[in-house]
């Protein structure tokens, strides 16, 4: 009896061990290699883009079809009620069939020359290739927003426990001028002076801590991880001591997906043009077809001993089409392809230079931004080491509350351009990368 006690004693004991275990695997740290690799898999804008190249196979093969050979079948039954005679003479006359009729036939077309369906295949099949560089553009643009959101998560965090740390000194002020009121050796409004500066530094925590909410939920949002999820990001993906890498003077921007998909783009634009020219060219098509028909005066036209008189019938021909003319429009449509191809040029050339100056920018940023966190590291040391002395000076009567006020504002202005600054400096990183077209490298 004792022993079925004690293990009943135990279950709660082992349903509380399993439900620790699963909330503790429910907050795994998640790295930033991680975060972007379960973003390829699971964003929906990745998701589109692979049914995008899933479509696009299905419409090669409709546009395929085209060029083979399509079959149909038919059937009829037909009764006439009143069947038109054929007069030869005055007093001779011939019917003109029969009351019940039955036909069923197979009829076949094939496209033996057709320009406009050679070069839609063409064009499908480099469709194909479109679709491929888009999903490709798609998932360097969801490592990128993932990459951002993520850093802007981990300044932020940052940001917070430098708040903290700002309340814990206020508050080891508030307790000495506290004590100092107690004694008669402060003035009220030193004591309501620190009270105004805790509360303002509680609510700045707060807001901090509602903005980490919201950008963490809106780096789940971008990775296609359910919001209801809980993640945890090391602190040790901010790099305190960034170097500058080692740039080139200018970067092949060929290689970029960017144009890689305005050349298809292009590619596509010259296959419209062909296949509006080919409204020009002749067609020939073959056609051929089979029927059986009967026919009888009554409805026994499936009866095995009807009076029923079945015939077959069939043809093979071709069918020549040549175009003459159609009131200019195919020049029309040449004319206006030729307009979207310069504009397609435009656009390479813009994006070309586009590519060129986030480069270029990347560049600059980043060598701004190691000398901001350099210069604002050492900025932060000195605001600390100052503020250090002052509130040692204050709790000596050496300097005025006033002053230590100011110290600790510095202290707290000179941490969040710090962190600033870190901050900047790997949306830089993050530009650069993918200027040079590595951005995939972030996956490794």
């Amino acid at each position: 009896m004792n022993t079925i006690i004690k293990q009943v004693r135990l279950i709660p004991l082992l349903l509380l061990g399993l439900l620790l275990s699963h909330v503790a695997s429910a907050q795994q740290t998640l790295i930033l290699k991680d975060a972007l690799n379960y973003a390829i898999q699971n964003s929906a804008n990745t998701r589109k883009a692979k049914l995008d190249i899933e479509g696009g196979r299905y419409k090669t093969e409709e546009v395929r079809a085209q060029a083979l050979p399509t079959v149909t079948g038919n059937a009829g039954l037909t009764y006439n009620p009143i069947i038109g005679q054929l007069v030869v003479g005055p007093d001779l006359a011939f019917k003109m069939g029969r009351a019940w009729n039955s036909s069923a036939g197979v009829q076949l077309n094939q496209q033996l020359f057709n320009q406009q369906v050679f070069t839609g295949l063409k064009a499908a099949r480099t469709s194909e290739s479109y679709y491929n560089a888009s999903a490709e553009l798609t998932d360097e643009q969801i490592i990128e927003q993932v990459a951002n959101n993520y850093y802007q998560v981990l300044v932020n965090r940052q940001q917070l426990n430098v708040i903290d740390t700002n309340i814990k000194n206020v508050k080891v002020v508030e307790n000495i001028i506290g004590n100092q009121y107690k004694n008669g050796l402060a003035r009220k409004i030193d004591v309501d002076r620190i009270k105004v500066n805790l509360t303002n530094l509680e609510t700045r925590r707060e807001q901090t801590l509602n903005a980490i909410v919201q950008l963490e939920n809106q780096l789940k949002f971008s990775m296609g991880m359910p919001v209801e999820t809980a993640i945890v990001l090391p602190k040790s993906e901010l790099d305190h001591n960034p170097t500058l890498p080692n740039f080139a003077d200018s970067v092949n921007v060929e290689n970029r997906t960017e144009m890689k998909l305005l050349n298809i783009q292009k590619d596509l634009l010259t296959l419209q043009r062909k296949a509006y020219v080919a409204e020009y060219y002749p067609t020939l098509a073959l056609a051929a077809n089979y029927s059986y028909t009967g026919q009888s005066d009554k409805f026994d036209l499936f009866k095995k001993n009807g009076e029923a008189f079945w015939y077959g019938a069939s043809a093979v021909g071709v069918t020549l089409k040549v175009p003459i003319f159609n009131g200019f429009a195919t020049r029309s449509r040449v004319r206006q392809a030729d307009v979207d191809l310069k504009k397609a040029t435009e656009d390479r050339r813009e994006t070309r230079n586009a590519l060129n100056l986030a480069y270029e920018n990347a560049k600059i940023q980043l060598k701004n931004s190691v000398n901001t966190i350099n210069s604002q590291r050492a900025n932060v040391l000195l605001a600390q080491e100052i503020y250090n002395s002052t509130q040692n000076n204050y709790n000596n009567g050496l300097a005025a509350l006033t002053d230590l006020l100011d110290t600790e504002n510095a202290l707290t202005e000179a941490q969040n351009s710090y962190t600033q600054a870190l901050l900047n400096y790997k949306i830089a990183e993050i530009q650069l990368i993918k200027s040079n077209g590595n951005i995939k490298s972030l996956l490794q």
